[in-house]
């Protein structure tokens, strides 16, 4: 009798413990990840140019604001702001378009090989971006549209994920909302944009920030396909940045252009956080 009494409260006490230690490591992780950007506030915000490595957390006198002005002034960021404003904009405004036809006609429409057509097409999300660099840089060539912003967004303006995400959010809509709406007379146009699209709102808000922040951090593409400088896009026109003050060991003035390129996304981050969350909740993605 005490030998079980003894196993249930042991039983217990590791029941309490499981939870704390969970906490505890996520803890952890979770200020290890923030070490560098922490590192990037303190440096850029250094009057001094802080070393290589970690040699100093603390600044060494009161903040100050000449290594952001330092860096506004060595790299045109309003136009690489801009140039990615277009690029990511743009992209997913084709997007909304091609997602949502292509997931309305895999969830709702019948034609002969829907479901064969539909995991050949979520074979994309298996494919390496790396893999489809030489094929595309060669198709945008032939199209004229090499060192243009059109020629950036071309290669995503369709979405296996965007397709299969809005294809689940149309199959969880009831099949009698659309009937309907057809014996009231609603064309195919009228369901998808009267009761698809506002049923499946938080699938699209959380496509959309999934998109705007993949493609506003988009280095390797926009570095292949944009060669005029006017043309760059952030992050390429961030490391042609770095580039130059790393040879002056300007490390403050370097962490000032990285803060400047990952501002827009970490304010609205902070300003709509609870919509992201809320969103992402809906739509099922983990």
């Amino acid at each position: 009798m005490s030998a079980g009494l003894g196993e249930a409260s042991s039983g217990v006490a590791m029941a309490e413990i499981s939870p704390r230690i969970g906490y505890g490591a996520a803890v952890l992780v979770a200020l290890l990840w923030t070490v560098p950007f922490l590192w990037m506030l303190v440096a850029a915000f250094n009057p001094q140019n802080v070393g290589a490595g970690m040699a100093s957390l603390v600044p060494s006198y009161v903040p100050t604001l000449a290594n952001f002005r330092e860096a506004w002034a060595s790299a045109d960021f309003p136009r690489y702001g801009l140039n990615t404003l277009i690029i990511s904009l743009g992209i997913l405004a084709v997007q909304l378009v091609t997602i949502t036809l292509a997931g309305y006609a895999f969830a709702r429409l019948e034609f002969p090989g829907r479901s064969l057509c539909f995991y050949l097409f979520l074979l994309q999300l298996m494919l390496a971006p790396v893999v489809l660099i030489v094929p595309n840089l060669a198709m945008i060539a032939r199209l004229g549209l090499y060192d243009s912003l059109l020629g950036v967004m071309a290669p995503y303006f369709a979405s296996a994920f965007g397709t299969f995400l809005m294809r689940q959010a149309f199959k969880a809509i009831p099949r009698e909302l659309e009937d309907a709406a057809l014996i009231d007379g609603a064309t195919v146009w009228q369901r998808i944009g009267f009761i698809y699209l506002p049923l499946a709102k938080p699938s699209l808000i959380a496509f959309a920030i999934v998109s705007v922040t993949a493609h506003w951090n988009e280095f390797l593409w926009p570095l292949m396909v944009i060669n005029s400088p006017d043309l760059r896009p952030l992050t390429v026109g961030l490391a042609t940045f770095t580039r130059g003050a790393e040879g002056a060991q300007a490390w403050g003035v370097i962490a000032a252009g990285t803060l400047i390129v990952s501002a827009p996304l970490l304010l609205a981050f902070a300003l709509f956080q609870r919509a992201f969350v809320n969103s992402f909740v809906s739509s099922g993605i983990k």
